[in-house]
């Protein structure tokens, strides 16, 4: 039996779901100035399980102020 990560479409599918979260985590990494967090985040791959945990949990929410 074929190892399912071994498999184009997985590998692909994998790619396609982990490369948006990471960029968007370490985007908001640097805004933010999390230097640990970055390095952590660009070095580890985690199928966007940490990125996630980051994203809801340690990111600090931005306050954007409506001017009417």
């Amino acid at each position: 039996m074929e190892n399912l990560f071994l498999s184009p479409l997985y590998l692909f599918l994998i790619i396609v779901w982990t490369i948006p979260w990471k960029g968007v985590t370490l985007w908001k990494a640097a805004r933010n100035s999390h230097k640990k967090w970055f390095i952590v985040i660009f070095l580890l791959n985690t199928m966007a399980l940490l990125e996630i945990i980051y994203i809801f949990y340690f990111a600090k929410k931005s306050e954007k102020k409506i001017v009417i």
